[in-house]
C-alpha cells in the first residue's frame, strides 16, 4: 500500500509532464539505476530551467521514504514489479535510494506516465 499521500505523487506527475515536455529536453532511452550519475550529466544542462529546478526541489523536499515510494511506484508502472510486488519494489527502492534521487526520477523517459500507471495500479488516481 502507497505510504505517501497520492495528492504529492500527482503534483509530481503535473509538474515532471510540464519539464518533459519542452523540445530541448533529451533523455537517453535507457536509464541506469538511482546509484548511477547519469541521470547528473543529462540534467546539467537544465540547471538554469526553473520548471526543472521547481521538479527538483519538489522531489528533494520529500522524506527519503517518499523518495523511495516515488521510485517503486515509477518501477510498478513501468512494469518491473506486478501491484502484489508491491512491498518488493518498495525494499528494492530502498535498497537503492541516494541523494540523487530526483535526477534518476527526472531523467527516466516517461515517469510521468510511470507514476501515473503506478498509482492506477494500486487504486489511486490523479482524476478530479
Amino acid at each position: 500500500m502507497l505510504e505517501m499521500n497520492p495528492d504529492i505523487v500527482c503534483a509530481v506527475i503535473s509538474r515532471a509532464r510540464e519539464f518533459h515536455a519542452k523540445e530541448e529536453v533529451v533523455i537517453p532511452e535507457e536509464p541506469g539505476n538511482p546509484g548511477d550519475d547519469w541521470a547528473m550529466q543529462v540534467l546539467a544542462d537544465h540547471a538554469d530551467d526553473m520548471t526543472f529546478l521547481d521538479l527538483k526541489t519538489q522531489i528533494d523536499d520529500l522524506d527519503p521514504e517518499q523518495q523511495v515510494q516515488l521510485v517503486a511506484l515509477m518501477w510498478l508502472g513501468r512494469g518491473d514489479y506486478e501491484a502484489d510486488e508491491w512491498d518488493m519494489a518498495v525494499e528494492d527502492a530502498k535498497d537503492n535510494w541516494t541523494p540523487n534521487t530526483a535526477d534518476y526520477l527526472i531523467a527516466t523517459p516517461m515517469v510521468s506516465d510511470y507514476l501515473t500507471e503506478g498509482l492506477d495500479l494500486l487504486g489511486y488516481s490523479c482524476d478530479e
